[in-house]
């Protein structure tokens, strides 16, 4: 195992899916500690202003626009941060979709981009994050999922496939990642006031204020044990609770918290 929690003077830090919501929040509370933080999204009108925005701070943001569904352009961006700003030392693999999935009426294409942004987008950022660290000896990674990966959810069938198997994805390859010293975290935030979270049609109890959000986030990051960042505790604590029961007792209560018990055919 590792304990290893990057500092600005170890290298750089890269954030993808940084342009709004909690990436955007994380990336200005790296630079707020001294960081040289690339950040990247499609927008590159996006990533520039919050580039503006980190003027006067500790550290500094770079814009590095892609699209995490393009292998060798992520691959190009971790040479290029290298190269221009520092080593690696933390990667924060953030990028990702929610759509909103009708289980009666469901589209094939919404499955699929949500599988390649969260998926295969998370992939391609890891992997030459890997290739980076393993030959320093030295690195943390964080990988973002959701508490929608611990179980089921209504309209989180596509959303919450990806979320789960971002947590095994991250549990499996720390296996491996102990041995050679990079340090790999799962993040799991809650119901976060965010552009994604406004498409949710239920209640979201414990709602975070995405500055709270950021500030959890970066705790968990520089704590040094712990595995899985979670917030807010309290939500957490209750679905990890509800995953425990049974699927007969589970499916009527969360059917019931939700309001989906009270939908029509």
């Amino acid at each position: 195992m590792t304990d290893y929690t990057a500092t600005p003077s170890d290298g750089s830090a890269w954030i993808t899916g940084a342009s709004s919501g909690i990436g955007r929040a994380v990336a200005l509370e790296l630079a707020r500690a001294g960081f040289k933080v690339a950040v990247t999204a499609r927008s590159a009108e996006a990533l520039d202003s919050l580039a503006g925005e980190a003027a006067g701070l500790a550290g500094s943001i770079h814009a590095y626009p892609g699209d995490v569904t393009d292998a060798a352009a992520m691959a190009a961006i971790a040479g290029s941060i290298e190269a221009e700003l520092a080593p690696l030392a933390l990667v924060i693999a953030n990028a990702g979709v929610y759509i909103p999935v009708d289980g009666l009426d469901g589209s094939a294409e919404a499955y699929a981009q949500t599988f390649d942004v969260n998926l295969k987008g998370t992939v391609h950022v890891v992997l030459p994050a890997i290739a980076a660290m393993k030959g320093l000896g030295r690195g943390q990674i964080a990988i973002v999922a959701s508490v929608a990966g611990y179980s089921g959810l209504p309209t989180s069938a596509a959303y919450g496939a990806t979320k789960a198997g971002l947590i095994n994805l991250a549990e499996s390859l720390k296996f491996d990642l102990d041995r050679v010293g990079i340090r790999i975290q799962v993040v799991s935030p809650g119901f976060v006031d965010t552009p994604a979270t406004k498409e949710n049609p239920f209640p979201m109890p414990h709602l975070m204020p995405v500055e709270e959000a950021a500030r959890a986030f970066v705790a968990g990051l520089r704590a040094r044990k712990g595995f899985e960042i979670s917030f807010p505790k309290a939500f957490v604590r209750q679905l990890k609770f509800l995953r425990l029961l049974p699927y007969s007792l589970y499916f009527p209560l969360v059917a019931k918290a939700t309001g989906w018990s009270r939908k029509g055919r």
